[in-house]
């Protein structure tokens, strides 16, 4: 599986609820890369969706212990097990903190947008320069957006 993010210069994820920031570029490289294929999801990340609905395009497996959660167009899974028992080999992890952290042993490529600023936040993602079973294996140019510069790094999982 992969997994994809877009983390500050501490890894930080998100504050209240939400992203710590939108980039357009970023939103059309998430929606590239993860469109057609399974994404993987917690309750707390759908619910910051437009109208809190599963994406289009794409095979949502929810990960929640809450046994009344059912959204429509979506599957929950209520354990890491039977999750993993029905995501292909494909699917793409898209957050929040405690899923990444959940799935991250059964990852293999981690497709992260490095954003170059430090933001208040409540939700990381796991610090994969501090891992030694992860190493970059391709980094793009920064680029910038309204004076936010960033860029695209892969890691993989060192075998």
């Amino acid at each position: 599986m992969k997994l994809i993010a877009a983390v500050d210069q501490n890894w930080a994820i998100g504050k209240d609820g939400d992203q710590l920031c939108y980039i357009p570029a970023d939103l059309k490289r998430f929606q590239a890369l993860t469109t057609g294929h399974t994404v993987i999801l917690g309750r707390k990340t759908l619910a910051t969706f437009p109208g809190g609905r599963p994406l289009k395009n794409r095979r949502n497996l929810i990960l929640s212990r809450d046994p009344d959660f059912a959204p429509e167009g979506a599957e929950v899974f209520r354990d890491v097990d039977s999750l993993l028992a029905a995501a292909p080999a494909d699917a793409f992890v898209i957050g929040g903190e405690s899923v990444y952290r959940a799935l991250l042993p059964w990852c293999d490529t981690a497709c992260l947008t490095r954003l170059h600023h430090t933001w208040p936040a409540d939700v990381w993602f796991p610090n994969l320069e501090a891992d030694p079973c992860w190493q970059v294996v391709q980094e793009e140019a920064p680029m910038e957006h309204e004076g936010l510069w960033f860029h695209y790094v892969t890691y993989g999982r060192v075998l």
